[in-house]
């Protein structure tokens, strides 16, 4: 693993879902095969192009971009960035933040939503939309966001920008801090409905914002959590806490929550994400 150097290197990673992308608010534009979704991979990756420029205006040597959203195959290689590198596919370990390490110096999230149950969230959920209702770390309730910024925390690696609806700038906020920048590319009208910022106005706003959170990446802390790390998944159904209820170490506390202790992120992370994929089989 590389380590941290500050010098002439600048590490920037870059996480990018689709749901919080301006002008995105349907279930058909973010799924593989229905008729609006190839429009949308472009909408996607034009702003992660403007992160990546944003980065690279800040002086960044190494922008690494990962695709977060879905099958994470996403991401149109043809028309990112030239400077960027891309972590494209599934499954991956860390899935959402696969690639992140103690090497970079920031972080910054792209095309991020709310939790579920936000109001005028845009496509609100957390990691499963099919199977989980909350996902709560000592108490928090978290967003991917929160979940992403603990995982990438436990790497030394401060979460510096995010962009997305309203609803994830406001548990950015709520979760991270203020000194975080944000872009709210749209506000949320309904969960499939909002108000959306011009294609351009928000490319050049992410880009000007990127550049400035990168600048004071210094005075943001990582992002980290009390040791032991106590989980509890709220799955939307009874039937999806069955499967999970049965990995050793994981107990049911009602008909649709289980709960496990960790204390090693990484481990916590993944057996977070092996419970909501055996939530649903």
């Amino acid at each position: 693993m590389a380590t941290k150097q500050e010098n002439n290197d600048l590490r920037i990673y870059i996480s990018v879902d689709m749901e919080g992308i301006t002008g995105i608010v349907d279930r058909d534009q973010v799924m593989r095969g229905e008729g609006d979704y190839e429009r949308c991979r472009r909408l996607m990756t034009e702003e992660a192009n403007a992160a990546v420029q944003g980065a690279l205006d800040a002086g960044a040597t190494y922008v690494l971009v990962n695709d977060s959203h879905g099958s994470m195959l996403n991401i149109l290689i043809e028309e990112l960035h030239p400077e960027a590198h891309l972590i494209t596919g599934y499954p991956k370990d860390y899935a959402m933040m696969e690639g992140i390490e103690e090497s970079f110096h920031a972080a910054m999230f792209i095309g991020y939503h709310a939790r579920p149950g936000t109001i005028s969230g845009i496509l609100d959920h957390t990691y499963s939309s099919l199977t989980v209702f909350s996902i709560k770390i000592n108490g928090i309730d978290m967003p991917e966001l929160g979940l992403n910024a603990w995982l990438a925390g436990h790497f030394n690696v401060p979460v510096v920008f995010l962009s997305g609806d309203k609803g994830a700038c406001d548990q950015t906020a709520e979760i991270l801090g203020d000194n975080v920048e944000t872009v709210a590319v749209m506000e949320g009208v309904a969960r499939s409905a909002a108000r959306a910022m011009p294609r351009e106005k928000a490319h050049n706003l992410i880009r000007k914002k990127v550049k400035q959170a990168i600048e004071k990446r210094n005075e943001i802390k990582p992002y980290v959590l009390d040791k032991p790390y106590e989980f509890e998944i709220t799955f939307l159904k009874s039937n999806n806490a069955d499967n999970p209820s049965l990995v050793p170490g994981v107990k049911r506390i009602d008909g649709r929550t289980v709960c496990f202790t960790s204390n090693d992120v990484p481990e916590g992370f993944k057996l977070m994400r092996a419970l909501i994929a055996l939530a649903g089989t």
